[in-house]
């Protein structure tokens, strides 16, 4: 493996970066003895450069040099002077808490920087400025940085080196099916040392796939993704290890619309290193709270206001009517969305709680609307600039204000989780019984039970698992009752229900559509010396005639007819296990299409 901090690789590893040769190729034979001596003082320079950096500034986690092939794009993103591309482009990595420091840093190094005589040219970022350039969809600029030649790294630069290789060999073997690759964990939380692994998360576009089950698709991608593991690690010779995710696009969105923890975190906290407007826009929703939260997004939100008034108790003024403002209208916001709306604007809060928990449910007090009116009302003063100053007994009134509020919104949550979770497990079993009496008849839930199991389990109609799905939301549906369930077990029981509520309809229907054909007869007549076909769909009272795209009505007599009327007929034959044909429909159909015979 390469090491980027022996200053005896340094010959041999710049010509991999593609930078100027004046300092990056080995001294010919050919070769000027003063051409030589300048390259080896550059490159002693650098190297001297380098150590007085790390030594002067030990918090410093990488140290670089920009690949010359991509300072056109730094010149044209990050208005650097032009007349600079000919330079050395040196990038220093700082961590984020030492941006405050960095207009200091920066000055102390480009004095250090000129005592060497040569063209440099600094570029200062922390991790943080990475990411903001990547979110801008600037994603030439972090891929610069990311393949320049290291000469110093704690482990971001490795990490980073790694993620944009493989993210290269992927989009050069099928760039059409990728939409987005993200990385995560420790690179971004800025945490990566040179053994961390790497998150990296690839979404794939499954909806035009036609010719394979998506399924299938996803496996030949995910092990082909995989193969360019090693080779990437191989190319980047770092110790980092990529750990990929791959995510069909159908399935990542199913997971979004269920609210999966683990992918809001990964929206929430991924940065993108190449995104076709698919990554970004689910990104801005959810930071917009467009998206259904999660409970771990509920709790989020509702942990803003405990540290709110924390924070607000130090702060000055504006800061405290700001915070306190945002501490009491998200948490609104996040209870009115698990209510079942639709994320509101501040401005309609304070109406939506009202109307909602004090006037139709009657969950809320009126001295909590008060409380939430006076802070919004509060908060607009200081925005138009009316408000100039505020006294301590206030500040100390509406931090208590607050926290009541918080608290009353706590037990509020509990009370709204209590009534979703008694809606959802009483229409699950609304839903499953249903559709069990729709075919086994209407019965007691006990005998419903042991019918299903021996009429439809044990004779293999449907599999053992649906008996266990169909036992569990009725222990669910019981444990509620007592008040012995959780959201958990809850919404464990709807996910499992789905699953049992599509057999039974697919059932219900094949049933359905059983009883039809029997009642279906397929003729054959001729017309114009030519041999055509219709349907009859016969019944006890009334029968049907399919043809020329025309439906007709037998009963006495042949009269046109119409779908709705179809439809009612095929509904009521659905009851009916035997059909009895009429035979007047047979003498009806031969004056209406002459001779005819029943085929198959």
């Amino acid at each position: 493996m390469r090491n980027p901090e022996n200053p005896e690789n340094l010959n041999s590893e710049i010509p991999e970066m593609g930078l100027d040769n004046k300092y990056s190729q080995k001294p010919q034979i050919s070769q000027p003895t003063e051409m030589s001596e300048e390259m080896e003082k550059t490159k002693k320079e650098l190297e001297k450069l380098k150590g007085w950096i790390v030594k002067k500034f030990p918090f410093v986690q990488a140290v670089s040099i920009l690949p010359p092939q991509s300072i056109a794009h730094f010149v044209k993103e990050e208005e650097v002077p032009k007349e600079t591309e000919k330079h050395i482009h040196l990038s220093v990595i700082i961590p984020e808490e030492k941006f405050k420091d960095s207009a200091k840093i920066k000055k102390e190094i480009v004095a250090e920087v000129e005592k060497t005589k040569q063209k440099i040219w600094l570029h200062l970022k922390t991790p943080v400025d990475l990411w903001e350039i990547c979110l801008d969809s600037k994603f030439e600029l972090v891929s610069a940085i990311a393949m320049s030649f290291p000469l110093y790294d704690k482990g971001i630069l490795g990490a980073l080196r790694v993620a944009e290789i493989h993210k290269s060999l992927v989009l050069h073997k099928f760039e059409k099916y990728v939409v987005s690759y993200v990385i995560a964990g420790s690179l971004v939380r800025g945490e990566a040392v040179k053994t961390s692994d790497v998150d990296v998360f690839i979404i794939i576009n499954d909806t035009d796939v036609k010719r394979m089950p998506r399924l299938e698709l996803k496996e030949r991608l995910r092990a082909m993704i995989y193969q360019y593991v090693n080779e990437a690690g191989a190319l980047a010779g770092v110790k980092n290890k990529l750990s990929p995710q791959i995510y069909l696009l159908t399935e990542f969105w199913e997971s979004v619309k269920d609210a999966q923890p683990v992918i809001f975190t990964f929206i929430r906290d991924g940065i993108p290193l190449y995104d076709r407007s698919t990554f970004m826009p689910w990104k801005a929703l959810l930071k917009m709270g467009k998206l259904k939260p999660s409970p771990e997004a509920i709790d989020m939100f509702m942990s803003m206001g405990d540290k709110t008034v924390k924070r607000a108790k130090l702060a000055l003024m504006d800061i405290l009517i700001h915070d306190i403002y945002w501490g009491v209208i998200t948490p609104s916001q996040a209870l009115l969305m698990l209510y079942g709306l639709p994320p509101p604007t501040p401005k309609q809060t304070v109406s939506e709680m009202e109307k909602i928990f004090l006037t139709k449910e009657k969950m809320l007090e009126k001295k909590y609307i008060a409380i939430l009116e006076k802070i919004v009302s509060l908060y607009k003063d200081y925005e138009h600039e009316k408000l100039k100053e505020i006294s301590g007994t206030e500040i100390d009134k509406l931090l208590n204000d607050s926290e009541d509020y918080l608290k009353r919104l706590r037990e509020l949550r509990e009370q709204i989780e209590k009534r979703v979770q008694e809606k959802i497990i009483e229409q699950i079993y609304h839903d499953v019984f249903s559709l069990l009496e729709n075919i086994l008849g209407k019965k007691t839930q006990t005998k419903i039970v042991y019918e299903f199991e021996n009429s439809l389990i044990k004779t293999g109609k449907f599999p053992g698992q649906s008996l266990r799905i169909l036992k569990d939301i009725i222990n669910a549906r019981a444990e509620f009752k007592k008040g012995k369930s959780s959201s958990h077990k809850i919404d464990e029981a709807r996910k499992s229900a789905s699953l049992l509520i599509n057999e039974l309809i697919d059932y219900s229907q094949r049933k359905d559509l059983m009883k039809i054909e029997k009642s279906k007869m397929r003729l054959k007549y001729a017309e114009d010396d030519k041999s055509k076909f219709a349907e009859l769909i016969a019944g006890n009272r009334v029968a049907f005639l399919i043809k020329d795209n025309s439906i007709k009505k037998i009963t006495e007599k042949i009269e046109q007819s119409n779908v709705e009327e179809l439809s009612k007929a095929v509904e009521e034959q659905k009851e009916k296990n035997l059909v009895e044909v009429n035979p007047k429909v047979f003498e009806l159909l031969k004056k209406e299409i002459g001779d005819f015979e029943i085929v198959l």
